[in-house]
């Protein structure tokens, strides 16, 4: 099977075969993308309760930049996906390399301040004295090769413009195999090398971002997808404004996302190390089950911009409604599975018997939610394809900050832990709906506008 594309196809093929044939190498990517984080969390269980909330306070922190390279990517793949449509392949090169080039600045500065501020940020988290030391072996090599995971997450973002799903799936892929062999390697050592405990964790990630940036950038130049060379017509700052201006809403849509897990983490540090340990497992957990969801989120856009500028509303309606239906169902089957597992799961990632029981109850309440919760990110990824990142970042802000942390909030003043995890649920819920009604109204005013013109 080709793993490009093209546009005829994403324009008058069968919606189900051209959404699968989109999604399915993105799954692969985005599985080892997240099990950076699976398989971090599984290893450093194993060395005990502390360390294991201590890298569960981190989780917030780092998927703020990882945020941050979405959002970069998501600007980058719009951008350079409408240049190469219209033939302006030298144009989508040289917006290729200034779209890598700044991502890094972007990185770089943010892991500076997040460094300056490191202590000052995990004390407003609530994080106990005695896993300061902890988070510092994990957090500082993190901010220092930030930069080297920024790169290969752009430079996918640069492949998939061209069309191209399966080779930036590979190189995912090869990044979570190799962080998963120099996981137990650097952090409960072998033979010169040194046990190094969390600290290893995070090395075994930079180590993983060098090789895949030094894969991609090689690819990328074989490819002749990007060059430092610019057109006559062309200006880096120009070309930079453009990647941002989509890029930017995105970004600050899913930064949204860790700043209200830091805050339902500063929820959870009341209930003890114990109860972080086990959100930090759950949080990882989500992620995982919601591969598809994030699979669906980078191929379903093509094809609804690419409808959209055909002016084939329908086409439109039924690439979001078949996603829609398919999320919903895989992740019914998802929250059924995790069902049955939950004891083996919770005892793969720690021998704590209150860890394991606080693994247990999220596991029973938050995955019910993870359907709906498909739904809002699929609409917010709509939106963007729209090119109306700004209503993608209001319904982010409705779902983050209207309903999910105060409903949790709400849930946990009522009903403790259990509470907090079923007004989870509910706000995906509510949400969800308010998402579905916002798109409808969103396509029929397009429908009109363009038969108005």
């Amino acid at each position: 099977m080709s793993s490009a594309v093209s546009a005829t196809s994403l324009t008058q093929d069968p919606i189900p075969r051209t959404l699968w044939q989109m999604t399915w190498p993105v799954v692969i990517g985005v599985l080892t993308l997240i099990s950076f984080n699976v398989v971090d969390t599984f290893f450093v269980g194993m060395l005990g309760t502390d360390p294991l909330a201590a890298v569960s306070f981190t989780f917030p922190v780092t998927f703020t930049v990882i945020s941050l390279a979405i959002g970069l990517g998501i600007g980058t793949s719009a951008v350079l996906a409408r240049k190469r449509g219209a033939g302006r392949q030298e144009h989508a090169q040289f917006d290729g390399f200034i779209a890598l080039a700044v991502s890094a600045i972007l990185v770089a500065a943010l892991s500076v301040v997040g460094y300056l501020l490191m202590d000052p940020i995990f004390t407003a988290l609530q994080a106990q004295p005695r896993l300061m030391p902890l988070i510092h072996d994990y957090m500082i090599p993190w901010f220092i090769g930030a930069t080297l995971l920024v790169i290969p997450m752009v430079g996918n973002a640069v492949l998939r413009s061209s069309g191209d799903t399966r080779t930036p799936s590979l190189i995912m892929a090869s990044g979570g195999l190799l962080n998963a062999i120099f996981d137990p390697i650097l952090i409960f050592g072998l033979g010169p090398i040194p046990a190094l405990g969390v600290q290893g964790a995070a090395l075994a990630s930079v180590i993983s971002w060098t090789i895949g940036t030094v894969l991609v950038l090689w690819y990328l130049h074989y490819k002749k997808l990007i060059s430092t060379k610019a057109p006559v017509d062309a200006h880096p700052v120009r070309s930079a404004r453009q990647i941002l201006s989509i890029g930017m809403p995105a970004a600050g849509a899913n930064m949204l996302t860790p700043l209200a897990m830091a805050v339902l983490t500063a929820i959870i540090a009341g209930y003890g190390a114990p109860a972080v340990a086990a959100f930090g497992v759950g949080t990882r957990l989500e992620s995982l089950a919601s591969v598809i969801i994030l699979a669906l989120s980078m191929s379903l856009p093509p094809l609804v911009s690419q409808n959209l500028g055909a002016m084939q509303f329908a086409r439109v309606k039924e690439a979001y409604t078949t996603a829609l239906r398919a999320v919903i169902i895989v992740q019914l089957v998802i929250y059924l599975l995790l069902i049955v597992t939950a004891p083996w799961i919770a005892m793969i990632f720690t021998d704590d018997p209150e860890v394991a029981r606080l693994i247990r109850l999220f596991i029973y309440i938050m995955p019910l939610g993870y359907g709906v919760q498909g739904v809002i990110i699929l609409t917010n990824s709509s939106f963007n394809a729209m090119h109306a990142p700004m209503s993608a970042l209001l319904l982010s802000i409705v779902r983050l900050f209207v309903m999910f942390v105060p409903l949790s909030y709400i849930g946990s003043w009522l009903y403790d832990i259990p509470g907090l995890f079923a007004g989870g649920v509910i706000a995906n819920f509510i949400t969800a709906l308010i998402a579905w009604q916002w798109f409808a109204k969103h396509l029929q005013r397009e429908r009109h506008e363009e038969n108005a013109a």
